[in-house]
């Protein structure tokens, strides 16, 4: 099984740095950046509104502890948002070479 993992960063660059780490370590087979995200939240008592990119990251469900640790330790927020799918239809050739490029 596969997840896709979502989280927002505050830009490309910073989205590039963290996507090609966790490629490194083989903690993600693919990092998709959408840049022009706009968030309008609630933090800490003030309405906040920020341009984002939205990373999308396609991981093996078995590393999902690990991989979270690891972006969570490289994320620049203090609560960053982490959220994982599981995509209830896909391709089994896709979600193999997921598998084979995190082992």
């Amino acid at each position: 099984m596969i997840l896709f993992v979502v989280t927002t960063l505050p830009d490309e660059s910073t989205a590039e740095r963290i996507v090609r780490l966790l490629l490194e370590k083989k903690l993600t087979a693919c990092g998709t950046i959408i840049p022009g995200a706009r968030s309008i939240y609630c933090w800490k008592d003030a309405i906040e509104d920020s341009h984002e990119v939205v990373v999308v990251f396609k991981i093996p469900e078995n590393t999902a502890s690990l991989f979270e640790g690891e972006l969570r330790a490289l994320h620049p927020y203090e609560n960053p948002e982490i959220a994982a799918f599981e995509p209830t239809r896909f391709s089994q050739a896709y979600a193999d070479w997921v598998i084979k490029s995190c082992s």
